[in-house]
């Protein structure tokens, strides 16, 4: 995983699972679009806080480039869908032994997200396999199930752009 700051306001996630692609359940590409649940299956996230504060965004990309956004008050509560974000733009490659998701995100109009601070950030992954299992990847998870939300995840800091 990697995430880059190339200007105030954006922000470019890079996600990479290697092994055998056929054993994973990767959708189809589709039309990029708003979609819900996307978490039940593989899909690539991120979750974003600045300062502070308890309040965080959560962003989901799947293989077929539909994405989610929400903005939580604080630990699993207050969440409301994140209309202010503008689509991303959600590109895929993707060989025999190797996957890559890359999600470029405009954020300027995301409030209380000051460009000129830094961020830090949760980056996670669930895996589905073609038998069903699912796996959960984190930077870094809490004690005990894995939980994405947790503040222990945010374990990267961006400074500012």
């Amino acid at each position: 995983m990697e995430a880059a700051r190339p200007r105030p306001g954006t922000l470019v996630l890079r996600y990479f699972v290697t092994g055998k692609m056929s054993d994973l359940r990767l959708p189809p590409v589709t039309a990029a679009a708003r979609s819900e649940g996307l978490w039940r299956h593989t899909c690539f996230e991120a979750f974003l806080r600045a300062g502070p504060g308890a309040a965080y965004t959560e962003f989901n990309f799947a293989p077929s480039t539909q994405w989610a956004a929400y903005r939580f008050d604080d630990y699993r509560s207050g969440m409301r869908v994140a209309e202010e974000i503008a689509a991303p733009r959600v590109e895929v490659r993707s060989t025999g032994t190797c996957y890559e998701l890359r999600a470029s995100l405009e954020l300027d109009r995301l409030s209380g997200l000051p460009g000129d601070a830094a961020w830090r950030l949760g980056l996670s992954a669930v895996i589905e396999e073609t038998s069903g299992r699912r796996s959960y990847w984190a930077l870094a998870h809490p004690p005990g199930k894995a939980d994405f939300h947790h503040s222990d995840c945010f374990a990267l800091e961006l400074p500012a752009a």
